[in-house]
């Protein structure tokens, strides 16, 4: 199939490549503009627009498509038999969506209708989902909301977080999408409508502040959320004033309530963490790291640092 592809970050790269690979003429890839990364602030191509320069494939990055009369254009002149979608950072326009053979499809990291929306991996875990997947769906002008192609799901491990998630669903749903595309080409795709209410609440984009931990909550919210979290924006907290992330932890114990205003209290620290009162049970903190030091196992942080405040979130 001649298709054009359109995505921006790490996840749409295996579909991109996948597509490739299963023989499909990409004509043009359409990614989000190369913008300033590290602390040195070099501009620098996204990981779909570096892998269409190695693969040779014509790149296209508009700010924006919506109302870009010169794209629109260039795309109807392709004549794509499909455009297919992956994580792009834009909503497509109707206009767009009328123009391929076989119409627009999406690779989207959840069973839908549950978790439509910008963060489907991180939502998961955060609400403690035993299962999600990837869903093929046919786009329309809503969020999400067209009919399914295809649909695979994934399970997930109790100590999965949300990069290891991420990977497991880029590779089922570049998968799944390279097995479905023929299906398309053929008419034997079977597409079922999606109900009108999703099954969760909207998946919006994860904001930096949502990684600042309230020790209000259960420990088991609590850990989720470090693996919900990993690798952006982490947990954190603070401790003497510093801020201190949580990239492991387990619950100790669950349904312990917290006396009145100890919450972020720490119980007990050995060589195997530091013990935080929630809310509702205990959480140990199993790898950390503090402002101005490197990411490492507790007990060996503790080896070198003396807790003066014994309640973190403090100042």
């Amino acid at each position: 199939m001649k298709i054009i592809f359109m995505g921006t970050p790490d996840f749409a790269v295996r579909t991109l490549s996948r597509l490739c690979e299963a023989g499909h003429d990409v004509c043009t890839v359409i990614t989000q503009p190369d913008r300033p990364h590290g602390r040195k602030l070099t501009v620098t191509a996204g990981p779909v627009a570096a892998e269409a320069l190695r693969r040779g494939i014509p790149l296209l990055q508009p700010a924006r498509i919506r109302g870009n009369e010169e794209v629109i254009a260039q795309i109807r002149g392709l004549a794509p038999d499909a455009i297919v979608v992956a994580s792009f950072g834009e909503i497509i326009p109707q206009e767009i969506l009328d123009i391929p053979k076989y119409s627009c499809f999406n690779v989207h990291a959840s069973l839908l209708p549950a978790y439509r929306g910008a963060a489907p991996i991180q939502r998961a875990l955060l609400d403690g989902c035993e299962k999600t997947g990837v869903t093929i769906m046919r786009m329309d002008a809503g969020l999400d909301t067209g009919d399914m192609a295809a649909v695979r799901e994934v399970p997930i491990s109790k100590d999965e977080t949300a990069l290891s998630l991420f990977e497991k669903l880029a590779a089922a749903g570049a998968e799944l999408m390279a097995e479905t595309l023929p299906r398309i080409e053929s008419g034997e795709a079977v597409y079922t409508p999606q109900p009108k209410e999703s099954t969760t609440p909207y998946a919006a984009m994860i904001r930096k502040e949502e990684g600042r931990i309230d020790w209000t909550k259960s420990a088991g919210e609590i850990e989720r959320a470090v693996r919900a979290l990993d690798p952006w924006p982490t947990a954190w907290t603070t401790l003497d004033g510093k801020t201190l992330k949580l990239w492991k932890a387990h619950v100790e114990k669950e349904g312990l309530a917290a006396e009145e205003g100890k919450c972020g209290c720490i119980v007990r620290q050995d060589a195997q963490g530091i013990y935080v009162q929630t809310g509702s049970g205990i959480l140990v903190a199993d790898e950390l790291q503090i402002e101005g030091r490197k990411r490492m196992k507790t007990g060996d942080f503790l080896r070198g640092y003396v807790i003066r405040n014994p309640y973190l979130g403090q100042s």
